[in-house]
C-alpha cells in the first residue's frame, strides 16, 4: 500500500487493514493492535520525518507467513532509529513524565521484533509479529 505524508491518509490505512484483516482470518484483537502500531509509526513519520512540505510516499508492505505477520514501512523521511529511543520510565506518574515517547514504547511492547534499517536514504522499519490463527 501506498500513502502520501498526509495524516489524512491514515484513515485509508485502517480501511485497508480492516479488510486484510478479514481476509487473513485474523481476530478483531490483532487486527486492532496491528492498525494502532502502523497509526503510530506513520503518525511519527508523518508528523516529524520530513523537513520540508513536499509531498512524499509511504509504502506499507503487509505479509504473513507461518506464524508471523510482518510489517516493512519505507520513507524517504529523515532518518531516525526508533529501535535506539530510550523506553520512557512507566513508574513516573503522568506530569513527571516527558511529553512524547510512548507511541515507540507502544510499539515495542505490541511487536515481537521491532527492526530499522537505513539504506540509499530510505528508512525501513520492520517489525514483526509472532501469531497462531
Amino acid at each position: 500500500m501506498l500513502i502520501s505524508n498526509k495524516i489524512d491518509e491514515l484513515s485509508k490505512v485502517a480501511i485497508f487493514l480492516e479488510e486484510l484483516g478479514i481476509s487473513w482470518g485474523m481476530p478483531d484483537y490483532l487486527t486492532a493492535n496491528l492498525n494502532l502500531v502502523i497509526e503510530e509509526a506513520l503518525s511519527n513519520t508523518i508528523l516529524y520525518g520530513y523537513d520540508d512540505a513536499d509531498n512524499h510516499s509511504i509504502e506499507i508492505i503487509l505479509t504473513k507467513s507461518d506464524g508471523q505477520i510482518s510489517i516493512t514501512i519505507k520513507d524517504d523521511g529523515l532518518e531516525f532509529d526508533p529501535t535506539k529511543k530510550r523506553d520512557p520510565d512507566t513508574t513516573l506518574s503522568a506530569e513527571e513524565r516527558p511529553v512524547g515517547g510512548l507511541g515507540i514504547f507502544l510499539i515495542k511492547q505490541l511487536m515481537d521484533n521491532v527492526q530499522y534499517l537505513r539504506e540509499e536514504k530510505i528508512n525501513y522499519l520492520i517489525l514483526t509479529k509472532n501469531i497462531t490463527l
